[in-house]
């Protein structure tokens, strides 16, 4: 039997999906990325350490381990190219990447392309992990009030825009003025950048979906704990997510933080 590889950045979502397709029954191994992966958390598993800079390595261990179809997950670095070894096979995907728009949905399409030429298959591993999905619409006790209600309304008109350029996941709003729209730095960085604008009125919102174009295959939006204790420590209401379409890591715990806490989780749809 084939096995399913997952190409495992940093996060517990590599790990999330993993354990879900294994008890289904099927076969998984764990292509770490170093250093983002920490390998104490994966002591339960089949795993090859691998490190992004190496192409030529990455395709000769999957073909190694009569892996056929992939599965991407975690977070990495872009790496600079400056660090790749050059051999035929980097120069020939860097080749196709510089001929591609930037954006984070190109060079996704960049690499998915790449490796299905190279006879791989990119799986949807969010139809093996529905379960995962948030879909109630409270998870917590606190319930969004009219005003995060507003705020939610003019994060949806703003995203509107921002959600079909391949921009952002994430938007903090409050007194119905967009304090930040997240960039580089991540959704924890937004918050903290964010608090410096606020202003007397209420404490604000988190607004967190997938972009219009998003392939989730690749990129589905995950909150944390540590996410929660952001909003927690800088003084925000909750936060909206995108109903069936982002994942809550450590479900229990975090929605047990909020509960303590004074916080709300609530999801919408795009408009």
């Amino acid at each position: 039997m084939s096995k399913i590889g997952i190409i495992a950045g940093a996060g517990e979502l590599p790990k999330l999906i993993g354990e879900n397709i294994i008890k289904s029954g099927k076969s998984v191994i764990f292509f770490c990325i170093e250093p983002y992966v920490i390998k104490n958390d994966y002591k339960n598993f089949e795993t090859v350490f691998i490190k992004i800079e190496f192409i030529s390595k990455i395709l000769k261990l999957l073909k190694l381990q009569k892996v056929k179809k992939i599965i991407m997950a975690g977070h990495i670095k872009r790496p600079s190219l400056k660090d790749i070894q050059y051999d035929y096979k980097a120069i020939k995907f860097f080749k196709e990447y510089a001929l591609q728009p930037k954006g984070d949905n190109k060079l996704l399409l960049t690499i998915v392309k790449f490796f299905e030429k190279e006879g791989f298959n990119f799986i949807d591993w969010t139809k093996e992990c529905n379960e995962l999905f948030v879909k109630e619409k409270y998870s917590t006790f606190k319930k969004p009030n009219k005003i995060s209600l507003q705020n939610l309304n003019k994060g949806l008109q703003i995203f509107k825009t921002i959600g079909k350029i391949d921009l952002s996941q994430s938007i903090i709003i409050q007194n119905n003025i967009v304090l930040g729209i997240e960039a580089a730095e991540g959704t924890d960085e937004l918050i903290k950048r964010c608090y410096q604008y606020k202003k007397k009125g209420d404490k604000g919102v988190l607004l967190k979906l997938s972009k219009y174009k998003q392939d989730n295959r690749f990129d589905v939006p995950v909150i944390g704990i540590n996410t929660l204790k952001l909003l927690k420590q800088y003084d925000y209401e909750g936060v909206f997510i995108e109903k069936e379409k982002l994942i809550i890591v450590n479900k229990d715990q975090t929605i047990k933080f909020c509960n303590n806490n004074s916080l709300f989780i609530s999801t919408v749809k795009k408009i």
